[in-house]
């Protein structure tokens, strides 16, 4: 039976069926290959023995289960690890290297090879860890063309290893069934990857596309789908623009998060950063060598005209990665969820470095109204994880400079802001940079759209000359028209 759902995209389409998934590749005489599934069962290969037909498909299934087994034949991690990006990775190439060398080209010649695997963990008997695992699948779309591969990091969301099972194999098999019939089109193999679950059963926080089917992909762009689908919270980008696992990144580490739009990045966020790190790393309790530094950017910060302009996004992505940065892009809007979230990988002291006016947001009620506690459960969760604020300063119009002893909050809130002002919870950030305190990125992003001159100087070193190279934010069209 096909389910009837509404896409984004077009207008109503049928979702096939499990079970139909499942039988198309089977049926399809060409698709051939092994599924290795280590932690949870074999729940992905079973909706494709149950489908019928499955004998032309699956090459061989197996399930490792056994440590000393899994090592002798995939080897062992460095880590001693099993749920990891590394392992499942050794697993594929290992499956995809036993069929080339065990079946003849000459004797199928269209034969198009794939392999499935996921190393997972389910929910601990004491249920204090849900679970999570890597899922990915290595194939050909024409038997003479190289491999593609589609990796991916879940997290369990169900309470019952039971149901985290039932959940890996419908997700396993959408993924295959994504992999050979929607290739062409990534977004939609990426929502479908939800077929028949909900987003409260499964996490999806991390995914990379690569190969000839893929290579006009920006895996950054596709991770952003994951926010904006709803599929996860939170995606984090390396220095060097790739996909990370925040857990990977953050964990037990101490954390400096700056929030901004950054359209561009400034002289001024880059001045906050490093008289915030400076400051931070002299606290005690954090350790230089295990401290990380956030750039984060709220998804309502990516939204223009209530759409999310994917272009702009990449280009500020990339600005931040170009200066060394690691980037996250949430859905928070709130402070507290944003620390909410860092505490589940970290319970090492953090830091948030802001400016006058987020500070000021933050002791707006109308943001609190949605909890039961309102802005004290609020202020609750955001400072008791041993955190700081440290606050940039603010040049006015009359060049007065606004910082934390004469800032402007609601009457009401008051009394709230000097309690966490007189227990240390917000400092100053005392040697910043006067020279470059009026400059504010909405009036760069004006003067590269109307063609004036000297906004350059307002950026850090090298941003500029990219802008200029990438035609990032529009510059290179307006230039045209001038």
């Amino acid at each position: 039976m096909e389910e009837i759902t509404y896409d984004g995209d077009s207008n109503f389409e049928n979702i096939p069926s499990l079970k139909d998934k499942a039988l198309r590749i089977n049926l399809n005489k060409d698709i051939y290959g092994t599924f290795a599934e280590i932690g949870a069962g074999q729940e992905t290969v079973r909706q494709f023995f149950r489908a019928g037909g499955a004998s032309g498909t699956i090459a061989k299934t197996m399930s490792a289960y056994d440590k000393d087994f899994s090592d002798a034949i995939y080897g062992i991690e460095n880590d001693r690890r099993y749920v990891t990006e590394a392992r499942l990775r050794k697993m594929l190439n290992h499956e995809v290297d036993l069929i080339e060398r065990r079946i003849v080209r000459e004797k199928h010649p269209n034969k198009i090879f794939f392999a499935y695997a996921n190393t997972v963990a389910t929910i601990d008997f004491a249920k204090k860890y849900k679970g999570h695992g890597w899922v990915g699948i290595k194939y050909q779309v024409a038997p003479d063309q190289e491999y593609n591969d589609i990796v991916l990091h879940i997290r369990f969301k169900e309470n019952d290893a039971r149901l985290q099972q039932e959940t890996l194999g419908k997700l396993g098999t959408n993924l295959i069934y994504g992999a050979f019939y929607k290739y062409n089109q990534p977004k939609k193999l990426l929502r479908y990857l939800y077929d028949h679950l909900d987003k409260d059963q499964l996490e999806i926080d991390t995914i990379n596309f690569a190969g000839p089917v893929y290579q006009n992909i920006d895996n950054r762009l596709m991770s952003l789908q994951l926010v904006k689908n709803g599929m996860t919270d939170a995606v984090m980008f390396a220095p060097d623009g790739n996909n990370v696992l925040p857990a990977a990144v953050l964990y037990k580490k101490n954390i400096l998060a700056l929030r901004g739009s950054f359209r561009p990045v400034t002289k001024v966020n880059m001045d906050m950063f490093e008289k915030s790190y400076e400051m931070f790393i002299k606290e005690n309790k954090v350790d230089k060598e295990k401290t990380q530094v956030i750039f984060e950017i709220t998804l309502s910060n990516l939204r223009a005209e209530g759409e999310i302009d994917e272009q702009d996004f990449m280009d500020r992505a990339r600005l931040l990665c170009s200066l060394g940065q690691t980037v996250l892009i949430s859905n928070f809007q709130e402070f507290y969820k944003l620390v909410e979230y860092f505490s589940q990988y970290t319970r090492s002291r953090m830091g948030l470095a802001m400016g006058v006016n987020n500070l000021v947001d933050i002791f707006d009620e109308k943001y609190y109204r949605h909890l039961s506690g309102g802005i004290l459960e609020a202020f609750g969760k955001l400072f008791y994880k041993d955190l700081r604020v440290y606050l940039y300063p603010m040049k006015n119009k009359d060049n007065s400079v606004t910082n934390s002893e004469n800032l402007k909050v609601h009457p009401r809130m008051k009394e709230l802001y000097k309690f966490f002002k007189y227990n240390g919870k917000v400092v100053d950030i005392t040697d910043y940079d006067n020279s470059i305190l009026r400059i504010f990125s909405r009036e760069v992003l004006k003067m590269i759209a109307s063609g004036e001159d000297g906004w350059e100087s307002m950026l850090p070193e090298g941003v500029a000359k990219l802008i200029k190279e990438k035609s990032l934010f529009g510059y290179e069209a307006e230039e045209v028209m001038h």
